[in-house]
């Protein structure tokens, strides 16, 4: 009966979507204030029901009702609860449930926290947000019901969750995904609201970005949950693939960050606002196309969920009308919504610009990388694998540039500055950088040319950052680093954050050392200064699974021991899979991992060994990135957009970073 009342309430929510896309939409263009508000209530009662109905999946999940298809081929009587929890969106079915329930929390945050907003500007945002509900509702009911029955004849257990999905990583990875994807909804209902008032001036930029900031902290957040996932759960030591899913999350996010700076421009000076709306459609866009990646079977991943076309085939339909229509409204509203605001050359918004150029040719190059071989495939039949050497020899070269311009950025003015000013703010930023990223390559044990690059593009980010607060510090004395906004201290957090990132990605590229070979109890082995030594396997009886779990002793060079290290390999019972779950001893400077393979007789094992320098950076640099996003996103004048009296569509932007 509970099944059935949860497929009730998703078509209520989607007759409740339709309204809430049409009545509130209409009541803009007529001016009638009673339809308009209409939109909160509907986004309200839509929520509830979606609610109820994910309540309705995670109850059928910790109650073991395997005459729910989706329950049965997802759980076992024997899976911790935890697992039963997370496995409502572990598959197709359930993780699109878990996509409207936060495309539902995100109508309603943007409900309860722009009460102040113009009436009609509100309106057409949450009718927006509506019909993106109903393409998806539709999604679910029509190819996607979580809530089909076994009947009359059910199993007495389930088939179990994928063994590569039980892990602490699903619990957090996918919302966390999830919230990032669909919250750059709210910046394309914005953008589309705007586009529909012939209003994109510099209140709507502020309205936008707070909300598009949220988003892109938590998706950020999401891929560096993803990577530190497959970092020690696969056991192969790496920790970012160039697998198609995962540039189906980096692709919203690099062009999100162009986003943000760009509504950062339009919010100033005025500029960008096409570009913005079109970074704006983009983002949501390649959100939409991470989910047709994902559930379309075009592809094969570890990462990937459904193989049914006719899945794909909805979902790529959904995709060109999004896509398709607000292209259509962009090219008639455009020429409404014209910059007529001039910079010259040395100015922030012309180095912005390179920024979100950047930034785009370099999702660009993933998008082709991604796509080309599904493409031939499809067109020729032929097969072709594109990895990482293409991505690196493109994308890498990028991000170098974009490395170097953010300390010129930061340092010019708006509208121009004058280039002997700026020249003698860069000279001494650039021979700091030479002496100190020269330094630090010196100081290690092998000369490279890449990590010399890196540490002199480090150098001049921090240099450039210490440098410019030191100006600001001239103008306001000591006491004035109080008084500079949170999206001052964001932005450049958030710069250091990918400083750090970039740091830790070279130097556990170019340091890591790695082996694999056989080990017997009693066996050792020397590596990178380390002695490893193998004292034999014990069976372990776990929930679901049996494990041999092989215990290493880690001693330093003088034979004190540093750490013990727990490689196992599981075999899952039910669906009879081998599970590798790698031991690995957490540093601040580098990693020691071990992952055992398979067995070769007498006690004897296949064990991978590696010694990770500075990893840990990388996910460090992400959350320190994201950190940055929410310091920013916390800035007082954006609360301010909150609590103050209603605000008009053409109030001109504050002053301030």
């Amino acid at each position: 009966m509970i099944p059935e009342l949860a497929n009730l309430a998703l078509i209520l929510a989607l007759c409740l979507a339709v309204v809430q896309g049409t009545v509130p939409l209409v009541g803009a263009w007529l001016g009638a204030h009673q339809w308009m508000r209409l939109a909160r209530p509907l986004v309200w009662g839509q929520s509830a029901l979606v609610l109820f109905a994910f309540l309705c999946l995670a109850f059928a999940f910790l109650s073991d009702d395997f005459s729910v298809a989706y329950v049965a081929h997802n759980s076992n009587t024997a899976l911790p609860w935890y697992y039963k929890f997370s496995a409502v969106w572990a598959a197709h079915e359930g993780s699109l449930l878990l996509w409207a329930l936060t495309l539902s929390g995100w109508s309603v945050a943007v409900s309860l926290g722009s009460r102040q907003l113009p009436e009609e500007v509100l309106a057409r945002v949450l009718a927006v947000m509506g019909l993106i509900s109903v393409g998806f509702l539709l999604f679910l009911l029509h190819t996607s019901n979580p809530f089909e029955r076994l009947l009359p004849y059910s199993p007495d257990n389930g088939r179990d969750l994928n063994p590569l999905l039980q892990d602490f990583g699903l619990i957090v990875h996918p919302p966390m995904l999830y919230m990032g994807y669909v919250g750059f909804s709210v910046a394309f209902a914005f953008a589309i609201a705007a586009l529909l008032g012939g209003r994109l001036d510099a209140a709507w930029a502020r309205w936008s970005r707070p909300w598009t900031l949220v988003a892109w902290c938590f998706l950020g957040v999401g891929i560096v949950l993803g990577s530190w996932w497959a970092y020690y759960e696969l056991g192969w030591g790496g920790w970012w693939f160039w697998d198609p899913v995962e540039n189906a999350s980096l692709m919203p996010w690099l062009v999100g960050t162009a986003l943000l700076h760009s509504l950062a421009v339009t919010e100033k000076r005025g500029v960008f606002k096409s570009w913005t709306v079109l970074l704006a459609v983009a983002a949501f866009s390649l959100s939409l196309l991470g989910t047709f990646l994902v559930r379309s079977g075009v592809l094969t991943s570890v990462h990937a969920f459904a193989t049914d076309p006719e899945r794909g085939t909805f979902i790529l339909v959904f995709l060109l009308i999004v896509v398709g229509s607000s292209l259509a409204l962009f090219a008639i509203r455009a020429p409404v919504v014209a910059s007529q605001v001039r910079f010259g050359l040395w100015s922030r918004e012309t180095l912005l610009l390179v920024n979100n150029l950047l930034l785009v040719v370099s999702t660009a190059t993933i998008l082709l990388g991604t796509l080309y071989p599904l493409l031939l495939d499809a067109l020729t039949g032929a097969k072709l694998s594109v990895g990482p050497p293409y991505f690196n020899a493109l994308f890498l070269p990028l991000m170098a540039v974009l490395l170097f311009s953010l300390t010129v950025g930061v340092l010019v003015r708006w509208k121009e500055t004058p280039w002997p000013w700026l020249r003698q703010m860069l000279w001494p930023i650039g021979l700091g950088a030479l002496v100190l990223g020269g330094g630090l390559e010196l100081m290690r044990e092998s000369f490279h040319w890449g990590s010399l690059l890196v540490y002199l593009l480090a150098a001049w980010v921090v240099l450039g950052v210490v440098r410019e607060l030191l100006d600001k510090l001239r103008h306001t004395g000591f006491w004035g680093v109080f008084r500079l906004p949170l999206s001052y201290w964001g932005m450049h957090l958030s710069h250091l954050g990918l400083v750090v990132c970039a740091l830790g990605i070279v130097l556990s590229s170019q340091e890591s050392v790695e082996r694999d070979l056989r080990m017997a109890p009693t066996e050792q082995v020397s590596l990178g200064g380390y002695r490893f030594v193998f004292e034999g396997t014990q069976s372990i009886q776990g929930p679901n699974y049996r494990s041999e779990r092989a215990t290493l002793s880690v001693l330093d060079d003088q034979g004190e021991l540093i750490t013990r290290l727990y490689p196992e390999k599981r075999l899952y019972l039910v669906q009879q899979m081998p599970m590798t779950e790698a031991g690995i001893d957490a540093g601040f400077t580098r990693d020691l991992y071990v992952a055992l393979g398979e067995p070769l007789g007498d006690g004897a094992w296949a064990v991978r060994i590696h010694i990770k320098p500075f990893i840990r950076w990388i996910w460090l640099g992400g959350l320190i990135i994201a950190l940055g996003g929410l310091l920013a996103a916390l800035d007082a004048r954006y609360r301010r957009v909150f609590k103050t009296p209603k605000l008009t569509a053409s109030e001109p932007a504050p002053q301030g970073a």
